[in-house]
């Protein structure tokens, strides 16, 4: 007989999310939601009327983490509508923030996810902030990657937190001769450093892939080979940037995308009677929780062909580089993989970007009213914002991010897992779950549900 676990909140991701999940009696998920808690941002309402040189800059603040792929998505939204091409220099520069942005994006990710793993040859899980070594190494390796990723970002972006220099029609400024060396130089320590994490997580990965058993409050839980399979499809649209309504052939299109509410996807309303006080951390939630996955979930549910789709670095290496590896794992080595393509990357742009070129477009339309999109690849996958602008004024805004496309796959990957590693595949997904959260239920009673704060 089928029992409810539900773990509130879940950890070590950014924002608040939770799992509704349904197991048998050997613990094993038969139906898992993954669901988004976090308080509404409002981001697409504020948009409204807004000019399209604030909206950028308002999308950018749903989230600190990702906030450079929500500004270039928005300000490419905004010239795909208004129909205004940029210079290539401006391009450029583009690219390498963006490539900067990835490069810090995966750093980070390393230390939400090693804690899961194992040095390998022990039975020691792996604390990224010990002092000891050899993980104390591992750790600097880390937070230098993230300083380059970060400094870079600055340069290029002008701030690495809410870049301020990209704009729509381009940058507001080129970067000097001196800067581009200074960016070359940090890329090229960069390129060392990350080759030799890459292949230090790939070992980790692969001895966790190969284990038995982890330890999860104090118990030896089994970990199946096909931890993380989904049979879903996935969806990318460029190896490293992105592709808009602008392109000659878009590589995303709006007619294949549609949404569906909460109450379409998730489980009703249900009461936990399963609960496990050791587990980290705080214990899961009581027996006797109340919990309704269609009435508390803030996001709706994207489909490409009518069907959930995961976007990420695994979708882009399937994509791209015949990648084929399923699970938790595979998704995790992908994700590695994309250390040193970011680098290579920021190289590449730099090589050919001239500090005496143009960076803004000679003109700038207004817009006349025509729906446009970018679909840019963040470092957690495809984020798609459509926009509507005329005379300079924002009519219509919405954002279709990576962890809002993630939700509905990463939940039907959770059947065939240990409830207790759920989380570890949450994680794998990076998930970004305050940029995700885009609607909000305003009547329990009549099931009424305000998506993306619009109508």
């Amino acid at each position: 007989m089928s029992k409810v676990v539900e773990i509130s909140p879940t950890t070590r991701h950014e924002g608040h999310s939770k799992l509704v999940l349904k197991v048998n009696d050997e613990g094993i998920v038969e139906r898992g939601d993954w669901l988004s808690i976090t308080p509404v941002r409002g981001i697409e309402k504020l948009a409204i009327n807004k000019t399209m040189d604030q909206v950028p800059k308002i999308a950018s603040r749903v989230c600190g983490i990702c906030p450079i792929a929500h500004t270039l998505a928005g300000i490419e939204a905004m010239e795909a509508s208004i129909r205004c091409e940029i210079p290539r220099d401006a391009y450029l520069l583009r690219v390498v923030l963006q490539c900067a942005n990835r490069l810090h994006s995966i750093a980070l990710h390393n230390i939400l996810t090693l804690p899961d793993m194992y040095i390998p040859g022990t039975d020691t899980k792996i604390n990224p902030f010990t002092p000891e070594e050899p993980v104390r190494s591992v750790a600097k390796r880390i937070q230098r990657i993230r300083e380059i990723g970060q400094t870079v970002g600055e340069i290029a972006g002008g701030e690495c937190i809410h870049p301020s220099n990209p704009r729509v029609g381009g940058l507001y400024k080129a970067c000097s001769e001196r800067a581009k060396n200074k960016m070359y130089d940090l890329a090229k320590e960069g390129l060392i450093l990350a080759r030799e994490q890459e292949d230090f997580m790939i070992a980790v990965l692969r001895n966790y892939q190969n284990r038995d058993w982890s330890e999860v409050g104090g118990k030896q839980i089994p970990i199946p080979k096909t931890l993380g399979y989904h049979n879903q499809g996935y969806m990318a649209v460029h190896p490293v940037y992105g592709s808009s309504s602008l392109d000659p052939c878009p590589t995303w299109d709006p007619e294949r995308w549609t949404d569906v509410r909460p109450w379409d996807w998730y489980m009703g309303e249900v009461e936990v009677n399963l609960a496990e006080p050791n587990y980290p951390i705080g214990g899961t939630s009581p027996v006797g929780t109340k919990a309704n996955p269609q009435m508390e979930a803030c996001t709706g549910v994207p489909l490409y062909d009518g069907q959930p789709v995961e976007v990420g670095p695994r979708a882009r290496l399937v994509k791209f580089r015949n990648y084929d590896e399923k699970g938790t794992i595979g998704q995790q080595v992908a994700r590695q993989l994309e250390y040193t393509d970011s680098v290579y990357a920021m190289i590449n742009a730099l090589d050919e970007y001239n500090p005496a070129g143009k960076v803004l477009a000679d003109k700038i339309p207004q817009g006349e009213g025509e729906l446009g999109f970018a679909a840019n690849e963040a470092p957690r996958g495809t984020d798609v914002h459509l926009a509507k602008v005329k005379d300079g004024r924002v009519l219509y805004y919405e954002m279709l991010v990576p962890t809002t496309w993630n939700f509905p796959t990463c939940s039907r990957a959770l059947t065939g897992a240990p409830w207790q590693l759920a989380e570890v595949v949450v994680r794998g997904y990076d998930p970004c779950v305050s940029c995700a959260t885009h609607m909000i239920v305003i009547d329990e009673d009549a099931r009424v549900v305000a998506q993306k704060l619009i109508q």
